[in-house]
């Protein structure tokens, strides 16, 4: 009886330290951007059929997420050659994320056609729904989630519970593990995890210098409605493009 009871303890034990190696907590994850630009324009207008004819149809670009349990930065990592973008489309090397999630806040530096915005603002909190379906990213077994952005913008995630640290590309969080698949359907966009690098667990972030037009979410969404107004039916996606 006596060494059954050891063995149940060792076995217990075996499992649980088994689980601690296997959760990360700090790296980085490099993602593949892909965004269908013909489905984002008007197809009403003859502007847009010229569009057409001389942009590239995908654009495929890498992003990278360093993180740790506290902090984040997200930034364009390579972009690719020979893409011939929309306008208002072409990524920015200019462009990143801080987060901090001790704080809940978020600083964003994004370039919006011509004018560079700083964000500061709190962390988005939304209202998240997950649901049953699992499929594999970059290796990691990923659980499904969905929510809203801009009120009726359907966005959906795949999360692993494998890193247990409530991060993501753009300014997504909120889920119980890190987000490695995204998509948002309103903008034919996805941002899908190609590989994981680890870094110690104990790795510092330094916070970047961010600069430009200070504002928060809600400013910069009323500025985006009332400059692009007149866009027709593109306006809306271009509004939410830069509120990611």
């Amino acid at each position: 009886m006596k060494s059954f009871f050891v063995f149940f303890i060792f076995i217990t034990l075996s499992k649980s330290i088994f689980a601690q190696v296997n959760f990360i907590d700090a790296g980085k994850v490099y993602y593949e951007k892909r965004v269908n630009q013909y489905q984002l324009l008007d197809n009403d207008d003859e502007w847009s059929q010229l569009m057409k004819k001389s942009m590239s149809k995908i654009t495929v670009n890498e992003y990278v997420l360093t993180f740790n349990k506290q902090n984040s930065i997200y930034k364009l990592n390579k972009e690719s050659d020979d893409i011939k973008y929309i306008f208002g489309m072409k990524p920015s090397a200019n462009d990143c994320i801080w987060k901090n999630l001790s704080n809940n806040t978020i600083a964003m530096q994004r370039e919006v056609f011509e004018q560079t915005y700083l964000i500061e603002d709190t962390l988005r909190k939304l209202e998240w729904k997950i649901t049953g379906e699992i499929r594999e990213i970059a290796g990691f077994e990923c659980k499904k989630a969905v929510t809203k952005i801009c009120d009726s913008v359907y966005v959906v995630a795949f999360y692993t519970d494998q890193i247990p640290v409530s991060n993501g590309p753009n300014s997504f969080t909120g889920l119980p593990g890190l987000i490695l698949g995204l998509a948002v359907p309103r903008l034919y966009t996805t941002w899908f995890a190609t590989k994981l690098e680890l870094l110690p667990p104990d790795s510092k972030l330094s916070e970047p210098k961010l600069k430009g037009k200070l504002t928060n979410w809600e400013n910069l969404q009323k500025d985006l409605n009332k400059g692009m107004s007149d866009w027709g039916k593109s306006g809306p996606k271009y509004v939410w493009n830069a509120l990611l």
